[in-house]
């Protein structure tokens, strides 16, 4: 595979784990290329937890995630926004996209797509759109929150890539009880995207901005 032209990349997630789901497999292919990846982690759920785990546990679990995809632990910024909130602090969320936006200088930005039904995931692709409007933005697939989705943009990956995905969404043990964290979905995803590509195995991303 060629490389990808990106250099410094920062990832979204509105949640803990949204990035992992939605691009874990091109993440991991452009840390093995060599590129500076960094993820921003918007709200740690502690309002979503199970009853009788402590609640903080899906930093520890979001960290062993980045590990396994190989992000570096000072390339990880973790804001504290309450989950389902995002709307009430929504002028400070963009203020701290405009900082990583200034300190990073990334070459591409991944985040949710527009079209994504939950709440606090639609307002980070909204305020990305604001704060990021100079650089490639790309949308992440998750199909059990888009109602519509425009696959505009196909990446191969490798079956490394994929395993690589596979086993952060494993990290999160406090979240397996949920319909969609199961891995034969994201092997699925990757095999029919890969169809689409030509490819054995790709994800799938709108293109919201490209600047080359």
């Amino acid at each position: 595979m060629k490389k990808l032209p990106f250099k410094k990349v920062l990832a979204l997630s509105p949640h803990t784990d949204d990035v992992e789901f939605g691009c874990g497999g091109t993440l991991h292919r452009l840390l093995q290329q060599g590129a500076e990846v960094h993820n921003a982690v918007f709200s740690l759920c502690e309002g979503s937890v199970p009853k009788g785990l402590q609640k903080d546990i899906l930093l520890t679990e979001m960290n062993n995630a980045m590990q396994t995809l190989g992000v570096s632990k000072e390339n990880i910024h973790v804001f504290r926004y309450p989950v389902r909130r995002f709307d009430e602090h929504r002028q400070d969320i963009l203020e701290d996209l405009v900082k990583l936006r200034n300190d990073i200088q990334p070459d591409i930005v991944f985040t949710p797509s527009c079209n994504d039904i939950h709440q606090d995931h639609e307002l980070i692709a909204r305020e990305a759109l604001r704060a990021f409007r100079y650089q490639s933005i790309f949308a992440y697939e998750l199909p059990w929150n888009n109602i519509s989705f425009a696959a505009e943009s196909l990446i191969e990956l490798s079956p490394q890539n994929i395993q690589a995905k596979i086993n952060a969404i494993a990290c999160y043990q406090s979240q397996a009880f949920r319909h969609y964290s199961a891995a034969e979905l994201f092997e699925y995803y990757a095999r029919l995207r890969g169809i689409q590509n030509k490819t054995d195995l790709s994800e799938a991303f709108e293109v919201v901005r490209l600047s080359l």
